[in-house]
């Protein structure tokens, strides 16, 4: 499931009338701004998104759909989930997914590309980028040589070991 659409005005917006794909296709070449990278890093609540691109091919589906296929690259830097300290990575990413015009219900199969229904037959290719892009976090990022204490590692010393403890004491 793709993460949550932001409620606010969207960070990396490119729309595409579906209708302008036409029926030998088009390519697409997105690139966020340094602003748009800010404003990103912030939505997905990490250091920073230092640059991100992506190539997309759009082909009309039989079906009035439009299927895009392409591929994102970008750099960010994450907060190392033991130390803290910046932890900068590559992120790049297949992306496979299906526009629908207004008023289509997607498909909802396991093996099925995501469906993307576009209001007014309007489709943000920024936002299909962006979603992809925090889907492809690394959801752990560790700096280099960084360990998890021996204790949070140890079964008996988790939280539930603790609240025991707290208890035999009242």
């Amino acid at each position: 499931m793709p993460p949550e659409a932001p409620k606010g005005p969207i960070e990396f917006s490119r729309p595409l009338p579906l209708g302008r794909v036409g029926p030998e296709g088009r390519t697409e070449a997105l690139v966020a701004t340094a602003a748009e990278c800010a404003a990103l890093a912030r939505r997905f609540g990490i250091l920073g998104v230092d640059s991100l691109r992506a190539t997309l091919r759009l082909e009309p589906d039989e079906d009035g759909a439009v299927v895009v296929t392409g591929r994102l690259e970008a750099a960010v830097v994450q907060a190392c989930v033991v130390t803290l300290e910046p932890v900068p990575q590559r992120v790049a990413e297949e992306i496979v997914c299906r526009l629908l015009p207004a008023g289509r219900e997607p498909a909802e199969g396991p093996d099925d590309p995501d469906e993307i229904e576009c209001a007014h037959d309007v489709a943000d290719l920024g936002e299909v980028v962006a979603e992809q892009l925090a889907l492809a976090l690394d959801p752990y990022p560790r700096a280099a040589g960084a360990e998890l204490p021996a204790e949070a590692t140890d079964d008996s010393a988790g939280a539930f070991a603790a609240l025991a403890a707290l208890r035999r004491k009242v």
